[in-house]
């Protein structure tokens, strides 16, 4: 991790669960770290947990990674401030109580592109240009895909609706953008990580309590998945990291 010390990493979804994680690990390790979220009073909060020396080098943005213009916004912003994203965790990612065939629900399954593909998108768009002007050539963009990008595991209870799909196209988007690097000549690497259950708050309660014996990570072993994979050496790129839970039966 030695090459990262005070080069600039944005985490997005960085109010609770995953994104809290990274941030909290990242900065312990020595980067300057930009969390985004819409909830701005965790980001205070999460800035305040810190120490004091880890503390100056965090900073929270508001940002709702689905409105493409604060996106761009908040990229310039960083770039002008802290001097431009050599490291991008693209974390944040929605579901919605609905099902596909459900009537009037067109503004949920919006809402699950818009942040799950289109916000991972518009990040790395902005982050790879900040890249490319800067002349940096070993970035690392990683995302935080699921489990459900593969494969689309019953889980009783519990309907996937369009965050699974939009899950499988963050994994042809990871291929994609893997190949869009490498056809610019650079060397920035791109990572997509898939979590089996994470004991956030994008699963409902009522289905940690309804289905007994349900193992699940913790957001900090996924944040540990993060360094793991930025921290290898520049020959090795590390395209896909499934992490489950000891005893999963999905």
């Amino acid at each position: 991790m030695d090459r990262w010390l005070n080069r600039v990493a944005v985490v997005t979804g960085a109010s609770s669960g995953i994104g809290s994680a990274c941030c909290k690990d990242l900065v312990a390790k020595g980067l300057t770290v930009v969390g985004l979220a819409r909830r701005e009073e965790r980001l205070q909060e999460l800035k305040a947990s810190l120490p004091a020396d880890q503390a100056k080098r965090f900073h929270g943005r508001k940002c709702d990674v689905s409105d493409e213009k604060q996106v761009i916004e908040t990229f310039a912003w960083i770039e002008q401030n802290v001097g431009g994203v050599d490291v991008l965790v693209n974390n944040a990612g929605i579901t919605r109580d609905t099902e596909i065939t459900k009537a009037n629900n067109s503004d949920d399954l919006r809402a699950i592109l818009n942040t799950n593909v289109l916000g991972v998108s518009w990040c790395t768009r902005e982050t790879f240009l900040s890249l490319q002007r800067r002349k940096v050539n070993d970035g690392h963009v990683v995302i935080i895909n699921s489990i459900a990008g593969h494969n689309v595991p019953f889980v009783p209870g519990f309907n996937f609706n369009l965050y699974a799909p939009s899950k499988h196209a963050i994994t042809a988007l990871t291929e994609v953008l893997r190949q869009e690097f490498q056809n610019k000549g650079t060397q920035t690497k791109i990572t997509s990580i898939s979590p089996g259950a994470v004991d956030t708050e994008i699963i409902p309660d009522q289905i940690k309590e309804l289905v007994t014996d349900f193992p699940m990570l913790r957001s900090e072993d996924v944040a540990d998945a993060v360094s793991y994979c930025i921290s290898t050496p520049p020959n090795v790129q590390i395209h896909e990291l499934t992490i489950k839970p000891v005893g999963e039966k999905f």
